[in-house]
């Protein structure tokens, strides 16, 4: 038992040797590189591997350390051979490290703006005192001239068969070729003049001729129907969406006008903005 238990620590000794030695004590600020008398660290290499796409992360992780660190070197090589500085160069630096910090501040926005009571009171606040609504089934036939939509609802009205109408008159082909379907849709879905039309419909009935914009309309309203509330679930990330935009509006408005914000170059030339010879 003894020797066994000798055995079992030796084998483990060995297992502790061989094993990759990356809980050391390395932290972002590890230094993985030296060139000339700028380091390159680990945190850095962390950041380039999260920028990668996906193809290029599933690759081994020897692999991978090695490009990285490689292209990174590389990378600050060709940087300190660069030289002086042009114009141009200096303001795409600036703007690039602008837009990375916004975008930094504006996650971080989004994060904390977004939990569980957050969603729970957008959702509360859009369909807790919300009236049912009313969906429709319909159909409808469309075509460039009233005097053809009339002369369509007057064969309609002997007996024609709206589906094979749609499918042979309509110049909405998308519709016309499912017989002039148009599916379940909700207020707000269809331009005001058809809507208006729909909800005046008599179910089974053919309505017309109405204008829009794209045309003369023959409308058949199969039914109506109480349109299902969703469920938290179903919106949630249509809920998270709006709280992140509604949260970072306000949060950079908070911030701009506690600023000192000046804009003399709102009195210059906009077409100055073409002027590509200002940075070269």
């Amino acid at each position: 038992m003894a020797k066994q238990m000798r055995l079992g620590a030796a084998f483990a000794a060995v297992l502790a040797v061989a094993a990759p030695a990356w809980a050391e004590g390395e932290s972002a600020a590890t230094v993985v590189a030296k060139v000339n008398d700028t380091v390159i660290t680990l945190g850095q290499m962390i950041a380039l591997r999260e920028s990668l796409p996906e193809q290029y992360r599933m690759l081994p992780d020897d692999v991978l350390f090695k490009g990285i660190l490689d292209q990174l070197v590389q990378q600050e090589v060709l940087a300190q051979s660069a030289g002086d500085l042009t114009a141009r160069d200096a303001a795409n630096l600036e703007n690039d490290r602008r837009g990375y910090l916004s975008g930094v501040a504006i996650g971080r926005i989004a994060t904390a703006a977004v939990d569980d009571a957050a969603l729970q009171k957008a959702y509360d606040e859009k369909f807790a005192a919300a009236e049912p609504q009313k969906e429709y089934s319909a159909a409808h036939i469309l075509v460039e001239t009233e005097a053809e939509a009339k002369e369509l609802k007057t064969q309609l009205d002997g007996g024609a068969d709206f589906a094979e109408l749609a499918r042979t008159k309509s110049l909405d082909t998308g519709s016309g070729a499912a017989g002039g379907e148009l599916g379940w849709f909700g207020l707000g879905m269809m331009v005001k003049p058809f809507e208006d039309a729909v909800i005046a419909a008599a179910p089974g009935k053919v309505e017309g001729p109405i204008e829009t914009q794209f045309g003369w309309h023959l409308v058949l309203v199969h039914e109506t129907r109480v349109a299902e509330q969703p469920t938290l679930d179903e919106i949630r990330e249509d809920l998270a969406a709006e709280i992140e935009t509604a949260a970072i509006e306000a949060h950079i408005k908070g911030l701009a006008d506690g600023a000192a914000i000046e804009k003399p170059g709102e009195g210059l030339d906009p077409a100055l903005l073409k002027n590509t010879s200002l940075i070269d």
